[in-house]
Protein backbone atom coordinates (compact mmCIF):
# COMPACT_ATOMS: atom_id res chain seq x y z
CA UNK A 1 0.00 0.00 0.00
CA UNK A 2 1.29 3.48 -0.84
CA UNK A 3 0.99 4.68 2.77
CA UNK A 4 3.78 2.33 3.82
CA UNK A 5 6.19 4.56 1.95
CA UNK A 6 5.64 7.19 4.64
CA UNK A 7 7.97 5.30 7.03
CA UNK A 8 11.19 7.21 6.30
CA UNK A 9 14.37 7.63 8.26
CA UNK A 10 14.09 10.41 10.83
CA UNK A 11 16.72 12.55 9.09
CA UNK A 12 14.53 12.67 5.94
CA UNK A 13 11.58 14.11 7.87
CA UNK A 14 13.14 17.45 8.82
CA UNK A 15 11.17 20.51 7.81
CA UNK A 16 12.31 21.76 4.39
CA UNK A 17 14.06 18.56 3.40
CA UNK A 18 14.06 18.56 -0.42
CA UNK A 19 14.04 14.80 -0.64
CA UNK A 20 10.81 14.78 1.35
CA UNK A 21 9.25 17.37 -0.96
CA UNK A 22 10.44 15.53 -4.01
CA UNK A 23 8.97 12.27 -2.71
CA UNK A 24 5.52 13.80 -2.22
CA UNK A 25 5.69 15.44 -5.57
CA UNK A 26 6.31 12.04 -7.11
CA UNK A 27 3.14 10.50 -5.68
CA UNK A 28 0.05 10.93 -7.90
CA UNK A 29 -2.77 13.02 -6.38
CA UNK A 30 -5.39 10.33 -7.13
CA UNK A 31 -3.35 7.75 -5.18
CA UNK A 32 -3.17 10.08 -2.21
CA UNK A 33 -6.94 10.58 -2.32
CA UNK A 34 -7.52 6.82 -2.39
CA UNK A 35 -5.22 6.40 0.57
CA UNK A 36 -7.08 9.09 2.51
CA UNK A 37 -10.41 7.34 1.82
CA UNK A 38 -9.03 3.96 2.82
CA UNK A 39 -7.58 5.44 5.98
CA UNK A 40 -10.91 7.05 6.85
CA UNK A 41 -12.70 3.75 6.32
CA UNK A 42 -10.23 1.89 8.53
CA UNK A 43 -10.57 4.52 11.24
CA UNK A 44 -14.36 4.29 11.05
CA UNK A 45 -14.28 0.49 11.27
CA UNK A 46 -11.92 0.65 14.22
CA UNK A 47 -14.19 3.17 15.88
CA UNK A 48 -17.20 0.94 15.40
CA UNK A 49 -15.30 -2.02 16.81
CA UNK A 50 -14.29 -0.03 19.88
CA UNK A 51 -17.85 1.23 20.30
CA UNK A 52 -19.21 -2.31 20.01
CA UNK A 53 -16.70 -3.56 22.56
CA UNK A 54 -17.58 -0.74 24.96
CA UNK A 55 -21.30 -1.38 24.42
CA UNK A 56 -20.86 -5.10 25.03
CA UNK A 57 -18.87 -4.41 28.18
CA UNK A 58 -21.52 -1.95 29.35
CA UNK A 59 -24.30 -4.46 28.63
CA UNK A 60 -22.43 -7.20 30.48
CA UNK A 61 -21.87 -4.90 33.42
CA UNK A 62 -25.51 -3.85 33.45
CA UNK A 63 -26.64 -7.48 33.34
CA UNK A 64 -24.32 -8.32 36.24
CA UNK A 65 -25.77 -5.42 38.25
CA UNK A 66 -29.31 -6.59 37.54
CA UNK A 67 -28.37 -10.10 38.64
CA UNK A 68 -26.76 -8.84 41.83
CA UNK A 69 -29.86 -6.84 42.67
CA UNK A 70 -32.05 -9.90 42.07
CA UNK A 71 -29.75 -12.19 44.06
CA UNK A 72 -30.01 -9.93 47.10
CA UNK A 73 -33.59 -11.15 47.55
CA UNK A 74 -32.34 -14.68 48.25
CA UNK A 75 -30.04 -14.19 51.23
CA UNK A 76 -30.31 -17.03 53.74
CA UNK A 77 -31.82 -16.10 57.12
CA UNK A 78 -29.49 -15.91 60.09
CA UNK A 79 -31.77 -17.74 62.51
CA UNK A 80 -34.78 -20.07 62.70
CA UNK A 81 -38.07 -18.54 63.88
CA UNK A 82 -39.78 -20.20 66.85
CA UNK A 83 -43.13 -19.15 68.37
CA UNK A 84 -43.16 -17.53 71.80
CA UNK A 85 -45.32 -20.31 73.27
CA UNK A 86 -42.91 -22.99 72.01
CA UNK A 87 -39.44 -21.50 72.10
CA UNK A 88 -36.41 -23.56 71.17
CA UNK A 89 -34.34 -25.69 73.52
CA UNK A 90 -32.08 -28.64 72.81
CA UNK A 91 -34.15 -30.85 75.10
CA UNK A 92 -37.32 -30.03 73.17
CA UNK A 93 -35.66 -30.73 69.81
CA UNK A 94 -34.24 -34.03 71.13
CA UNK A 95 -37.65 -35.11 72.41
CA UNK A 96 -39.29 -34.10 69.15
CA UNK A 97 -36.75 -36.08 67.16
CA UNK A 98 -37.53 -39.24 69.15
CA UNK A 99 -41.26 -38.79 68.67
CA UNK A 100 -40.76 -38.06 64.96
CA UNK A 101 -39.04 -41.42 64.45
CA UNK A 102 -41.23 -43.41 66.86
CA UNK A 103 -43.74 -45.74 65.11
CA UNK A 104 -45.68 -46.12 68.35
CA UNK A 105 -47.40 -42.83 67.51
CA UNK A 106 -49.40 -44.72 64.87
CA UNK A 107 -52.34 -47.02 65.38
CA UNK A 108 -50.48 -49.91 63.79
CA UNK A 109 -47.24 -49.19 65.69
CA UNK A 110 -45.23 -49.43 62.46
CA UNK A 111 -45.69 -46.01 60.79
CA UNK A 112 -43.74 -43.02 62.09
CA UNK A 113 -43.57 -39.44 60.84
CA UNK A 114 -40.24 -40.40 59.26
CA UNK A 115 -41.86 -43.20 57.29
CA UNK A 116 -43.22 -40.62 54.86
CA UNK A 117 -40.82 -37.77 55.69
CA UNK A 118 -37.59 -39.64 55.05
CA UNK A 119 -34.45 -37.48 55.54
CA UNK A 120 -32.70 -39.55 52.86
CA UNK A 121 -35.29 -38.40 50.31
CA UNK A 122 -35.25 -34.68 51.14
CA UNK A 123 -37.86 -35.30 53.85
CA UNK A 124 -40.34 -36.88 51.45
CA UNK A 125 -40.91 -40.49 50.41
CA UNK A 126 -39.99 -40.52 46.72
CA UNK A 127 -43.46 -41.76 45.74
CA UNK A 128 -46.05 -40.15 43.45
CA UNK A 129 -48.60 -40.49 46.26
CA UNK A 130 -48.16 -41.32 49.90
CA UNK A 131 -48.89 -44.77 51.32
CA UNK A 132 -50.77 -44.79 54.60
CA UNK A 133 -52.46 -47.13 57.06
CA UNK A 134 -53.08 -50.60 55.68
CA UNK A 135 -50.79 -49.86 52.70
CA UNK A 136 -53.49 -47.79 51.02
CA UNK A 137 -52.33 -45.27 48.41
CA UNK A 138 -53.44 -41.79 49.37
CA UNK A 139 -54.62 -38.97 47.14
CA UNK A 140 -51.60 -36.69 47.32
CA UNK A 141 -47.83 -36.76 47.32
CA UNK A 142 -46.03 -36.39 50.66
CA UNK A 143 -44.82 -32.78 50.87
CA UNK A 144 -41.35 -32.10 52.23
CA UNK A 145 -41.05 -30.54 55.67
CA UNK A 146 -37.80 -28.84 54.67
CA UNK A 147 -37.77 -25.21 55.84
CA UNK A 148 -41.20 -25.63 57.40
CA UNK A 149 -40.27 -23.14 60.13
CA UNK A 150 -40.92 -20.36 57.62
CA UNK A 151 -44.30 -21.68 56.44
CA UNK A 152 -47.53 -20.00 57.55
CA UNK A 153 -49.98 -22.59 56.27
CA UNK A 154 -49.26 -26.31 56.07
CA UNK A 155 -50.37 -29.23 53.87
CA UNK A 156 -51.02 -28.94 50.15
CA UNK A 157 -54.37 -27.27 50.88
CA UNK A 158 -53.23 -25.09 53.79
CA UNK A 159 -55.61 -26.60 56.32
CA UNK A 160 -53.16 -26.32 59.26
CA UNK A 161 -52.17 -22.89 60.55
CA UNK A 162 -49.13 -23.98 62.59
CA UNK A 163 -46.60 -26.79 62.71
CA UNK A 164 -48.04 -27.83 66.06
CA UNK A 165 -51.43 -28.32 64.41
CA UNK A 166 -49.85 -30.03 61.42
CA UNK A 167 -47.96 -32.50 63.60
CA UNK A 168 -51.17 -34.07 64.91
CA UNK A 169 -53.03 -34.11 61.58
CA UNK A 170 -51.40 -37.18 59.99
CA UNK A 171 -51.30 -39.02 63.32
CA UNK A 172 -55.07 -38.74 63.73
CA UNK A 173 -56.00 -39.20 60.05
CA UNK A 174 -57.60 -42.61 59.47
CA UNK A 175 -55.90 -43.04 56.12
CA UNK A 176 -52.44 -42.06 57.37
CA UNK A 177 -51.26 -43.07 60.86
CA UNK A 178 -54.75 -43.95 62.11
CA UNK A 179 -54.09 -43.20 65.75
CA UNK A 180 -56.62 -42.13 68.35
CA UNK A 181 -54.95 -39.13 70.00
CA UNK A 182 -56.08 -40.07 73.49
CA UNK A 183 -54.75 -43.57 72.89
CA UNK A 184 -51.45 -42.09 71.70
CA UNK A 185 -51.03 -40.27 75.00
CA UNK A 186 -51.72 -43.50 76.92
CA UNK A 187 -49.04 -45.29 74.87
CA UNK A 188 -46.47 -42.56 75.50
CA UNK A 189 -47.24 -42.52 79.23
CA UNK A 190 -46.62 -46.26 79.29
CA UNK A 191 -42.98 -45.66 78.33
CA UNK A 192 -41.15 -44.57 81.52
CA UNK A 193 -38.20 -43.15 79.63
CA UNK A 194 -40.39 -40.61 77.88
CA UNK A 195 -41.47 -39.10 81.21
CA UNK A 196 -37.90 -38.01 81.89
CA UNK A 197 -37.57 -36.36 78.51
CA UNK A 198 -40.91 -34.55 78.80
CA UNK A 199 -40.08 -33.29 82.30
CA UNK A 200 -36.85 -31.80 80.99
CA UNK A 201 -38.32 -30.34 77.81
CA UNK A 202 -41.63 -29.04 79.16
CA UNK A 203 -41.29 -28.81 82.95
CA UNK A 204 -44.58 -28.29 84.71
CA UNK A 205 -46.61 -29.24 81.62
CA UNK A 206 -48.52 -32.51 81.30
CA UNK A 207 -47.74 -35.21 78.78
CA UNK A 208 -50.64 -34.76 76.43
CA UNK A 209 -51.52 -34.11 72.79
CA UNK A 210 -50.39 -30.51 73.07
CA UNK A 211 -46.88 -31.15 74.41
CA UNK A 212 -46.37 -34.05 71.98
CA UNK A 213 -47.27 -31.73 69.10
CA UNK A 214 -45.04 -28.96 70.44
CA UNK A 215 -42.04 -31.28 70.67
CA UNK A 216 -42.49 -32.64 67.15
CA UNK A 217 -42.96 -29.12 65.77
CA UNK A 218 -39.78 -27.94 67.50
CA UNK A 219 -37.79 -30.70 65.84
CA UNK A 220 -39.38 -30.04 62.45
CA UNK A 221 -38.38 -26.36 62.66
CA UNK A 222 -34.73 -27.40 62.92
CA UNK A 223 -34.92 -29.16 59.55
CA UNK A 224 -33.35 -26.54 57.28
CA UNK A 225 -31.81 -26.92 53.84
CA UNK A 226 -28.02 -26.83 53.81
CA UNK A 227 -25.95 -24.20 52.05
CA UNK A 228 -26.00 -24.80 48.30
CA UNK A 229 -23.88 -23.56 45.37
CA UNK A 230 -26.55 -20.92 44.77
CA UNK A 231 -25.97 -19.51 48.27
CA UNK A 232 -22.26 -19.21 47.59
CA UNK A 233 -23.07 -17.34 44.39
CA UNK A 234 -25.38 -15.02 46.32
CA UNK A 235 -22.50 -14.40 48.73
CA UNK A 236 -20.30 -13.26 45.84
CA UNK A 237 -18.51 -16.35 44.56
CA UNK A 238 -18.97 -16.09 40.79
CA UNK A 239 -17.37 -19.52 40.29
CA UNK A 240 -19.95 -21.30 42.49
CA UNK A 241 -22.38 -21.93 39.62
CA UNK A 242 -22.00 -22.45 35.87
CA UNK A 243 -22.73 -19.90 33.16
CA UNK A 244 -25.67 -22.08 32.14
CA UNK A 245 -27.07 -21.84 35.68
CA UNK A 246 -26.62 -18.06 35.64
CA UNK A 247 -28.59 -17.82 32.42
CA UNK A 248 -31.18 -20.08 34.04
CA UNK A 249 -31.47 -17.66 36.96
CA UNK A 250 -32.06 -14.79 34.53
CA UNK A 251 -34.87 -16.82 32.96
CA UNK A 252 -36.21 -17.73 36.41
CA UNK A 253 -36.46 -14.04 37.26
CA UNK A 254 -37.61 -12.92 33.82
CA UNK A 255 -39.03 -14.74 30.83
CA UNK A 256 -40.07 -17.91 32.70
CA UNK A 257 -41.71 -15.83 35.53
CA UNK A 258 -40.88 -18.55 38.08
CA UNK A 259 -40.04 -15.98 40.77
CA UNK A 260 -43.63 -14.74 40.79
CA UNK A 261 -44.46 -17.68 43.08
CA UNK A 262 -41.10 -19.24 43.96
CA UNK A 263 -39.74 -16.21 45.79
CA UNK A 264 -37.54 -15.58 48.80
CA UNK A 265 -34.61 -17.61 50.13
CA UNK A 266 -36.70 -20.81 50.31
CA UNK A 267 -38.20 -20.21 46.86
CA UNK A 268 -41.87 -20.19 47.86
CA UNK A 269 -44.39 -17.42 48.38
CA UNK A 270 -46.34 -19.67 50.74
CA UNK A 271 -49.38 -19.12 48.56
CA UNK A 272 -51.78 -21.33 46.62
CA UNK A 273 -52.10 -21.41 42.83
CA UNK A 274 -53.80 -23.41 40.11
CA UNK A 275 -50.93 -24.11 37.70
CA UNK A 276 -52.83 -26.34 35.31
CA UNK A 277 -52.20 -29.80 36.75
CA UNK A 278 -54.98 -32.19 35.70
CA UNK A 279 -57.28 -34.11 38.03
CA UNK A 280 -60.36 -33.60 40.19
CA UNK A 281 -58.64 -32.58 43.46
CA UNK A 282 -60.01 -29.13 44.34
CA UNK A 283 -57.06 -28.26 46.60
CA UNK A 284 -57.30 -25.03 48.62
CA UNK A 285 -60.96 -24.70 47.66
CA UNK A 286 -61.77 -27.31 50.29
CA UNK A 287 -60.89 -24.61 52.84
CA UNK A 288 -62.06 -21.56 50.86
CA UNK A 289 -64.99 -22.82 48.76
CA UNK A 290 -66.29 -19.39 47.72
CA UNK A 291 -63.08 -18.20 46.03
CA UNK A 292 -62.86 -19.36 42.40
CA UNK A 293 -59.09 -18.85 42.19
CA UNK A 294 -58.61 -21.42 44.96
CA UNK A 295 -60.22 -24.26 43.01
CA UNK A 296 -57.44 -26.71 42.06
CA UNK A 297 -54.97 -24.40 43.82
CA UNK A 298 -52.15 -26.00 45.81
CA UNK A 299 -49.42 -24.66 48.03
CA UNK A 300 -46.24 -23.47 46.32
CA UNK A 301 -43.51 -25.90 47.44
CA UNK A 302 -39.97 -24.88 48.27
CA UNK A 303 -37.47 -25.45 45.47
CA UNK A 304 -34.61 -26.11 47.86
CA UNK A 305 -33.16 -29.59 47.18
CA UNK A 306 -35.87 -30.04 44.55
CA UNK A 307 -33.80 -32.38 42.38
CA UNK A 308 -33.98 -34.94 45.24
CA UNK A 309 -37.77 -35.00 45.38
CA UNK A 310 -39.03 -36.47 42.12
CA UNK A 311 -41.75 -37.05 41.10
CA UNK A 312 -43.30 -33.59 41.39
CA UNK A 313 -46.62 -31.78 41.95
CA UNK A 314 -49.28 -32.52 44.56
CA UNK A 315 -50.20 -35.73 42.76
CA UNK A 316 -46.72 -36.79 41.62
CA UNK A 317 -47.80 -36.47 38.00
CA UNK A 318 -44.58 -34.89 36.65
CA UNK A 319 -41.67 -37.37 36.76
CA UNK A 320 -38.71 -35.02 36.24
CA UNK A 321 -37.65 -31.39 36.49
CA UNK A 322 -37.64 -31.30 32.70
CA UNK A 323 -41.29 -32.40 32.70
CA UNK A 324 -42.18 -29.71 35.24
CA UNK A 325 -40.58 -27.03 33.08
CA UNK A 326 -42.47 -28.32 30.05
CA UNK A 327 -45.75 -28.10 31.98
CA UNK A 328 -45.09 -24.41 32.56
CA UNK A 329 -43.75 -23.93 29.04
CA UNK A 330 -47.03 -25.06 27.46
CA UNK A 331 -49.11 -23.01 29.90
CA UNK A 332 -50.40 -25.90 32.01
CA UNK A 333 -51.91 -29.26 31.09
CA UNK A 334 -55.50 -28.00 31.37
CA UNK A 335 -57.28 -24.68 30.90
CA UNK A 336 -59.98 -23.61 33.35
CA UNK A 337 -61.36 -20.45 35.03
CA UNK A 338 -59.28 -20.90 38.18
CA UNK A 339 -55.97 -21.09 36.28
CA UNK A 340 -53.42 -18.60 37.63
CA UNK A 341 -52.84 -15.51 35.49
CA UNK A 342 -49.12 -16.27 35.42
CA UNK A 343 -49.68 -19.61 33.68
CA UNK A 344 -49.31 -19.02 29.93
CA UNK A 345 -47.13 -20.42 27.14
CA UNK A 346 -43.51 -19.36 27.71
CA UNK A 347 -42.02 -20.32 24.32
CA UNK A 348 -38.77 -21.47 25.89
CA UNK A 349 -36.10 -22.86 23.59
CA UNK A 350 -34.45 -26.23 24.30
CA UNK A 351 -31.34 -24.41 25.48
CA UNK A 352 -33.34 -22.20 27.83
CA UNK A 353 -35.01 -25.24 29.37
CA UNK A 354 -31.60 -26.78 29.98
CA UNK A 355 -30.40 -23.56 31.60
CA UNK A 356 -33.40 -23.56 33.96
CA UNK A 357 -32.67 -27.13 35.03
CA UNK A 358 -29.02 -26.22 35.58
CA UNK A 359 -30.10 -23.36 37.82
CA UNK A 360 -32.56 -25.47 39.83
CA UNK A 361 -29.83 -27.99 40.57
CA UNK A 362 -27.72 -25.26 42.21
CA UNK A 363 -30.36 -25.08 44.97
CA UNK A 364 -29.34 -28.47 46.38
CA UNK A 365 -26.89 -28.42 49.27
CA UNK A 366 -24.76 -31.06 50.92
CA UNK A 367 -27.11 -32.10 53.70
CA UNK A 368 -25.49 -33.78 56.68
CA UNK A 369 -26.54 -37.37 57.49
CA UNK A 370 -29.39 -37.62 60.00
CA UNK A 371 -28.90 -39.95 62.95
CA UNK A 372 -31.92 -42.04 63.92
CA UNK A 373 -32.37 -41.71 67.70
CA UNK A 374 -32.43 -44.54 70.20
CA UNK A 375 -36.01 -44.68 71.48
CA UNK A 376 -37.13 -45.19 75.08
CA UNK A 377 -38.28 -48.76 75.72
CA UNK A 378 -41.64 -49.83 77.14
CA UNK A 379 -40.31 -52.51 79.48
CA UNK A 380 -43.79 -53.77 80.31
CA UNK A 381 -44.26 -54.77 76.68
CA UNK A 382 -41.09 -56.89 76.60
Amino acid sequence: MVLLRAQWPIEHQRRGDRRLSCWFSAVPVRSLQKCRVATAVLVAIAGLAVSAAVAAETTTGARANVRRTALAKYNRPESIPFPEDNSFSESRADLGRMLFFDPRLSGSNWISCATCHNPGLSWGDGLPRAIGHGMQVLGRKTPTILNAAWMDLLFWDGRAATLEEQALGPIAAAGEMNQDLAGMVVEILAVPGYRTYFDKAYPGEPIDERTIAKAIATYERTIVSAEAPFDRWVAGDETAVSESAKRGFDLFEGKAVCAKCHSGWSFTDGGFHDIGVGGDDIGRSSQLPTIEAMVHAFKTPTLRDCDRRAPFMHDGSEPTLEAVIELYNVGGRVRRPSLSNEIRPLLLSPGEKQDLVAFLKTLTGGSAPVTVPVLPVNEAAL
